[in-house]
């Protein structure tokens, strides 16, 4: 029986439990949380607020099991990840039936479809909570799933297969939520659940001129209230109303609503949009000292509750600013975004060299064993834009956007610093980003650049996530668009399970040759350690048509080199094992690269000519002459190469 077959635990009861000793915060705990409270809101308010927090921490740790908290006991961080960690990322209702919840078909679409069984091991539902708007993320009720997708007791189900990611939409919530309606309604428990004003004027042209975000409507929505008309804070539309994080209670009850998800199964939190958590008028309100330290409070209210649980922040802006989410690597997000990727692999394929994208990913850094990227080429937005704003030349993002507009791709804007609008994001489903529909292409070879570009994100270190139409296969979806004129519904179509299970029985349509063709990719990766999101990884210029990345394990012991065309041309590379750094390892012969040892000093064979590199994915030997590795690749070939003696390690 394979792990994928037993059932994962909870670990929490329905009930706290009092009987159970209560969990004891130490005095570095404490003076850690209370130094985030008064970073945020001074010493006095702070203390006042405390004894909440405290009671929120103690009322989750009855919840837990007795073996929970063995567990949580134990939990290493650098074990939080492994090569077997990869997100599929899907609306939960996406697949439709007529026999069942959508829950309920996503679940087994998953578990029955030949190829996909045992691969994917995190699930990222996006917002499952009822909604007003936005697809999912104007929550009316953080706290219930939508019962037109089904109940908690779907969620639960899910997680016993998968790790579980939520959204943690906290950054706005409904109009027609409680608290807002509350609030409009004079409740003074809610009093300043939202930044709120007499006059759209005392939020002044210079102040509005300030600020940074992804929409380019007004900053203010007004409202009426029993009092009269109010103007709130919209960063995103008149719906979503910004939540007022500089009230303690909002804090209060965000932190409540985290560890009901932690409860409810979630493995990961997603912070949605967290960038614009805090508004301060007179500064760009995004990025702000304040958002940091908040997400630093939910990591260390997650370290004492539940330190197996990780915070990744979503975060689409320049890729210098996105990692500092990070924070010291420990104090932060354990994993965030990885934006600068998706118009980088679109660059890569569209000019047909790998060269800016294998400059950018050897400036990459890691700046602990307990933090990590998140790989995404497509997600339920587009294709974002910032994260190569200073890493692209405006040319080359130009260059970008002119090539996804001749693929049929819609292009957004928002808002930059002193109002001016600018480009922001590229809608259009990952298929159709890199296949023109127009061209008279054949499918084989549409297919193999769409895995030609995933494999770019698979072997990167990192945990890679893949959205389900990118999985699929799905092209751009104009018809809703003309129907909702939301941009982003062009990679939002509803798929019909029926329809999805004509088409995965029949080996010629796209569906079928897509997962046909992926699943292979995912199999090879979760089942080598040199994929580690904590192994090294090693760029090398071999040549414009292809990315070279040499991914080592973490004990040293497996090593990938893997091998992307980004051209439909033929191209043969050669690399010297001591360009590798292995040569010493491989041949016997003495190591004359400067790079640091990266394995055991024990030789594979002393002779070169009797060594060979398998092909985990063209399943062929490659030998090594003259101390030479030679490869040649058709157009969109990907090769992962092992040494063969580390394959038949892997066999005894």
């Amino acid at each position: 029986m394979s792990d994928f077959d037993l059932p994962r635990e909870n670990g929490y009861s329905p009930a706290p439990d009092y009987t159970q000793p209560l969990l004891q915060i130490s005095l570095k705990q404490r003076q850690r949380l209370l130094g985030r409270l008064t970073f945020l809101y001074g010493e006095a308010v702070a203390e006042q607020y405390w004894p909440e927090l405290e009671r929120l921490l103690k009322v989750h740790d009855a919840h837990k099991t007795p073996k929970k908290k063995v567990h949580n006991g134990h939990f290493h961080p650098a074990n939080r990840f492994t090569q077997q960690d990869i997100a599929l990322i899907t609306y939960g209702d996406i697949l439709l039936s007529e026999t069942a919840s959508p829950l309920a078909t996503l679940a087994d679409f998953l578990e029955c479809t030949s190829g996909l069984r045992g691969v994917f091991n995190i699930l990222h539902i996006l917002p499952f909570f009822p909604y007003s708007s936005d697809r999912g993320f104007s929550i009316t009720d953080f706290k219930t799933v939508d019962p037109h997708l089904g109940s908690w007791k779907d969620i639960e189900s899910l997680g016993e297969r998968y790790r579980l990611m939520f959204d943690g939409v906290f950054n706005h919530a409904s109009s027609q939520s409680m608290p807002f309606q509350e609030m409009l309604n004079g409740n003074p428990n809610y009093q300043n659940f939202a930044t709120a004003y007499r006059s759209p004027d005392e939020l002044t042209l210079e102040q509005r001129a300030m600020i940074v975000r992804p929409r380019t409507s007004d900053i203010l929505t007004q409202y009426q209230s029993i009092n009269g008309p109010i103007w709130v804070w919209t960063t995103f539309s008149p719906d979503q109303i910004d939540l007022n994080f500089t009230n303690p209670k909002v804090l209060l009850e965000v932190i409540d609503t985290l560890l009901l998800y932690i409860r409810r199964g979630a493995d990961i939190i997603r912070l949605d949009a967290v960038t614009y958590l805090w508004e301060e008028p007179g500064t760009p309100c995004a990025n702000l000292a304040q958002t940091h330290e908040v997400i630093r409070l939910f990591r260390d209210v997650l370290d004492i509750a539940a330190p197996q649980v990780a915070l990744t922040t979503e975060t689409n802006i320049p890729h210098e600013e996105n990692i500092t989410y990070f924070g010291n690597g420990y104090d932060e997000a354990q994993m965030v975004y990885n934006f600068a990727l998706p118009p980088l692999v679109l660059y890569t394929f569209y000019q047909e060299t790998a060269t800016e994208l294998s400059k950018w990913v050897q400036t990459l850094e890691y700046p602990s064993d307990a933090m990590t990227f998140f790989n995404i080429l497509d997600t339920h937005d587009g294709v974002g834009l910032l994260g190569v704003k200073n890493i692209l030349s405006e040319q080359q993002i130009n260059f970008i956007i002119r090539c996804a507009r001749e693929h049929g791709a819609l292009i957004s804007y928002r808002t930059a610093e002193g109002g001016v609008e600018e480009p922001y994001e590229i809608n259009s489903t990952w298929f159709s980003a890199l296949n023109l529909d127009s061209e008279d292409e054949d499918l084989e070879l549409q297919i193999k650049r769409m895995v030609a570009s995933r494999s770019i994100a698979l072997v990167l270190r990192g945990i890679p996530g893949i959205y389900l139409h990118g999985l699929v296969g799905t092209r751009n979806n104009i018809e809703t668009v003309l129907k909702t004129k939301v941009k982003r519904d062009i990679n939002r179509a509803v798929i019909h399970a029926s329809d999805l299970k004509l088409d995965l029985k029949n080996p010629e349509s796209r569906i079928s040759q897509m997962i046909t063709q992926l699943s292979r990719l995912l199999d090879v990766r979760v089942s080598n350690k040199a994929f580690h999101p904590n192994g090294e990884q090693k760029v090398f210029h071999l040549d414009p048509a292809i990315f070279a990345l040499l991914r080592i394990s973490p004990d040293c012991e497996q090593h990938i080199l893997t091998l992307t065309n980004v051209t439909p041309r033929r191209c043969q590379v050669s690399i010297s094992l001591e360009k590798l750094g292995v040569a010493g390892i491989y041949t016997g012969l003495e190591d004359q690269s400067d790079s640091e040892p990266t394995t055991t000093d024990k030789p594979f064979c002393a002779i070169p000519q009797d060594n060979y590199w398998y092909d985990l994915m063209g399943r062929r030997g490659w030998r090594i002459v003259d101390n030479q590795l030679n490869v040649t690749l058709a157009g969109y070939d990907v090769a992962w190469l092992i040494p063969l003696i580390e394959l038949e390690q892997m066999i005894e």
